[in-house]
């Protein structure tokens, strides 16, 4: 891994130790812990569409697998909440290994229409199944335990996210840096030329589709048991289109880039809620206006102006 990299790792680790003890209350607290949340998803979104070229406008489907997994198998099933953690991991990889063939043989328009229609029978089927997931009003998700202590507090789930999110930008870094990760490069820049010189194509979209349900889901089985309740809306088409927002604003193809990118959209409903009915119209225009004036997004158009970064 570059120096340059191990700086940036290092500047958001210190960020995160030094952000709770700046922060003047609770609703600071929750917000920077939902801020970590979506940074770890689009971490494992932009990986799929940034590196790769392969779009997904149904990923909130994986994130409502993790998170109705980790609330129904311990409450119907007595399952340890940790098992059905991995359990819903599991069960979102492979259904994302079974769909992925199939998916990735479309190109374009036909590949995004795919992948949402996959995110919509995910949320229908949740809705549905209301015997198990209580249906459109949701079901309460029990307390998570480790070592004999439930995890409740806020402040708990900051470090525990906090420490998540370390880890993720760390193992993103060193994949698009590994020989796995110059294979989705050259995926993205031509499949034709990466075929050419041996990469196997098939293979690569399988796989990182994969790894990107998997980051989803285990994230959301995270933010069903910090929230503590689950509801269908965690997996319905609006949550995915707000987290491929994410990925192209703070910028495709770059790790940083998708942390600033879920930071700002995290914290920018909030801080235009005081326009009191104009929040939306505000909302918009700051998007468009990145659109118009930073298309690459803001971390490699600022890195292009300043220097070289990831």
């Amino acid at each position: 891994m570059k120096i340059r990299a191990y700086i940036g790792l290092l500047i958001i680790m210190a960020v995160l130790v030094v952000l709770p003890f700046v922060l003047p209350n609770k609703f600071y607290v929750d917000l920077a812990t939902r801020m970590a949340i979506n940074a770890i998803i689009v971490l494992g979104l932009n990986l799929l569409i940034g590196f790769a070229g392969q779009i997904s406008l149904g990923h909130a489907g994986f994130i409502g697998i993790g998170a109705y997994a980790t609330a129904v198998l311990p409450t119907h099933f007595n399952v340890h909440p940790l098992l059905a953690m991995a359990l819903g991991a599991l069960a979102a990889s492979l259904l994302a290994a079974i769909v992925a063939r199939p998916i990735f043989k479309l190109k374009g328009h036909y590949l995004a229409m795919a992948t949402l229609g996959l995110g919509i029978i995910i949320n229908i089927a949740l809705r549905n199944e209301a015997t198990l997931t209580g249906g459109p009003d949701g079901m309460p998700v029990p307390a998570m335990g480790l070592a004999g202590y439930d995890i409740t507090t806020d402040i708990q789930w900051y470090w525990i996210v906090a420490l998540l999110l370390s880890i993720s930008v760390w193992a993103s870094l060193n994949l698009i840096d590994s020989p796995f990760g110059r294979a989705l490069r050259a995926l993205h820049g031509s499949e034709v030329a990466a075929q050419v010189v041996g990469v196997n194509i098939v293979r690569y979209k399988v796989s990182i589709f994969v790894i990107s349900a998997m980051f989803a889901s285990l994230m959301g089985s995270v933010t069903a048991h910090y929230i503590g309740f689950v509801t269908p809306n965690i997996a319905d088409f609006f949550h995915s289109i707000e987290l491929v927002t994410m990925v192209v604003i703070g910028g495709m193809a770059s790790v940083y880039g998708s942390v600033v990118g879920a930071v700002l959209l995290t914290a920018l409903p909030q801080a235009l809620s005081s326009l009191e009915g104009w929040e939306t119209v505000a909302f918009g225009a700051v998007l468009m206006g990145c659109m118009i004036f930073m298309p690459r997004g803001l971390v490699p158009t600022l890195a292009a102006r300043f220097g070289k970064g990831n």
